[in-house]
């Protein structure tokens, strides 16, 4: 039976998946691919399927914020996806890092009101460890520019206190600001889903959050190469991954 808003099943038989927020980005994924088939689109859910180095990947868009994205995982593992990276955007939370730059979230501050539907506060939102070291390897390696550290995931750009909340989050050494990763890493790990986070900075810290993302939608520049190289990354981390559980 198909999910009410994914609209996807089982039959698909796909245990690996790339979150982007948007769906225009699938049309970026689908370039790294293989064999790309689209499957769907419903709401803010676009997806696809291909090949990555003989492994079957999906790609399935989930909007902005982190209940949408909550929604995705939750029927994403209903249709048997065991792993999943999500490959988005972010604003710097600290002047070294550069536009392009791509972050790995070791954890995140649960500042938003999804993941605190899903557990107590106390709770922490941490990825699985395996992802997140073959991010770092695969990085690494390709030489590409990489941090790795907590990020902020807040409910909205547009709140009265949004500068003051930045502040103190960066004061705190926070490196980037979205509004998904937290809710990924506490729902997938109460789910038994292995999650990691891969952030492209689009904003630098200090900048106009509006202006910044205005020119990342429609702009082929550092961001656009950050981009190229997230997904990359998520594609070669879950392959490494899939290569370890045939061990």
């Amino acid at each position: 039976m198909k999910q009410p808003h994914i609209q996807l099943d089982d039959t698909l038989g796909i245990r690996y998946a790339v979150l982007p927020g948007d769906p225009g980005r699938l049309d970026r994924i689908a370039q790294q691919l293989e064999n790309v088939q689209e499957l769907a689109y419903n709401r803010e859910f676009r997806s696809l399927r291909g090949s990555y180095r003989g492994v079957d990947m999906l790609a399935i868009s989930t909007g902005i914020g982190g209940s949408s994205a909550a929604i995705a995982m939750e029927e994403l593992k209903n249709i048997g996806v065991t792993a999943m990276i999500r490959i988005g955007s972010c604003g710097a939370l600290q002047e070294n890092i550069a536009l392009g730059d791509l972050i790995f979230a070791c954890g995140a501050i649960r500042d938003e009101g999804t993941s605190r539907a899903y557990a107590d506060i106390r709770y922490p939102a941490v990825p699985d460890t395996v992802l997140l070291r073959h991010c770092m390897d695969v990085s690494a390696e390709r030489g590409w520019e990489h941090h790795v550290g907590i990020v902020h995931s807040h409910e909205s750009f547009y709140i009265d206190t949004n500068d003051a909340e930045s502040a103190h989050w960066s004061a705190c050494g926070a490196l980037g600001a979205d509004m998904e990763t937290a809710a990924l890493f506490t729902a997938g790990r109460l789910r038994g889903i292995r999650t990691a986070s891969i952030l492209n900075n689009v904003v630098l810290w200090g900048k106009d959050t509006a202006d910044a993302i205005g020119d990342y939608a429609g702009g082929e520049d550092r961001t656009a190469v950050g981009e190229r190289r997230e997904i990359a990354v998520a594609l070669e981390a879950l392959y490494r991954m899939s290569r370890e559980e045939k061990r």
